[in-house]
């Protein structure tokens, strides 16, 4: 059979389109890497709905500030890989800790009214910065999943500080509530007793494809698949590897879910899809008119309560 000639214009004209193309998603992907991925050196504004609390907040970041406390680190002698943390012993001799992880260009003090919650119940708290935040080293976000390793090794230290016969509690909210969920499936030592995760992510892919539609009005595909490999290079990890979904499949400790009910930066059903991963003992509950990361602040002493009944159950 005889092939039909076609002329070099030809490809030129399918091509140069299809370069461009190519190269403006490059562009774009590059582009909401940076601005997803690295890190940043401030807290940025809160949401219109959580600045009504502002003068709550700092109240708790003063008693955060004011509190006896020790700066505890990992790789202390290495700036690239320092990470650094708050501890706040409780008032008494206690074998109770809870490790608290928090949000997305968050730091340990943002998680200050958290803190207090726990140390009024009796808790030794543990604060850590986060990759890529505050006082800890790195220069990209890794969104919870090379954070795990990081926790593994904080538990470790509270139980050579606490005790053989501590009990540890796992905490954390949006980018913290992903980061104790993928945490879950790791091998977690028998002092790690329960988990609560506030509005954590199904998955970085996941989140990243639904911010991509919701915020920018672009499509999953080619900057997702773009991203993640840039990510990949930089980080060492593409997203699809990143699941809170995968890991708390594996999970075998008691948690609870809490989530806005009108959370539209990570939609509760995103809770409903970790809730359903979970073969452990497991509570989800949804606070219907709160906002991302606002059950807290939207009913502090229903907050508080919910978390004890969890506790009384399960630790």
């Amino acid at each position: 059979m005889k092939m039909r000639n076609i002329k070099p214009s030809s490809f030129k004209t399918f091509i140069l389109p299809l370069t461009a193309i190519t190269a403006g998603s490059f562009w774009v992907s590059l582009k909401l890497f940076d601005i997803a991925f690295k890190r940043v050196d401030y807290v940025p504004e809160t949401s219109k709905e959580k600045q009504q609390y502002a003068d709550q907040y700092y109240k708790y970041v003063d008693w955060f500030h004011n509190m006896p406390s020790e700066e505890w680190y990992l790789n202390r002698d290495e700036p690239d890989k320092k990470m650094v943390a708050t501890y706040i012993p409780a008032d008494g001799i206690s074998k109770k800790t809870v490790i608290i992880a928090h949000g997305y260009k968050g730091n340990r003090e943002t998680m200050a009214n958290y803190a207090q919650m726990f140390h009024d119940m009796g808790f030794n708290v543990l604060t850590p910065d986060d990759r890529g935040h505050g006082d800890s080293a790195g220069k990209y976000i890794s969104f919870g999943w090379l954070d795990r390793l990081d926790y593994l090794k904080w538990i470790d230290q509270v139980i050579d500080h606490v005790g053989e016969d501590s009990k540890l509690l796992l905490f954390g909210v949006s980018m913290g509530g992903a980061t104790v969920e993928m945490l879950s499936g790791e091998r977690l030592p028998t002092q790690v007793k329960a988990i609560i995760a506030d509005c954590g992510y199904s998955s970085i892919k996941e989140e990243l494809t639904y911010l991509l539609k919701k915020q920018y009005h672009l499509p999953e595909y080619p900057v997702e698949p773009m991203v993640s490999e840039i990510n990949k290079r930089a980080a060492g990890f593409g997203l699809d590897s990143a699941s809170s979904v995968k890991q708390l499949e594996k999970n075998t400790r008691p948690i609870l879910f809490i989530h806005g009910g009108k959370d539209t930066y990570v939609p509760a059903y995103m809770a409903n899809e970790n809730y359903q991963a979970t073969h452990a003992p497991k509570q989800l509950w949804i606070v219907p008119n709160a906002t991302h990361a606002e059950s807290f602040w939207y009913d502090p002493v229903a907050y508080k309560r919910r978390v004890q009944e969890f506790l009384k159950t399960y630790f």
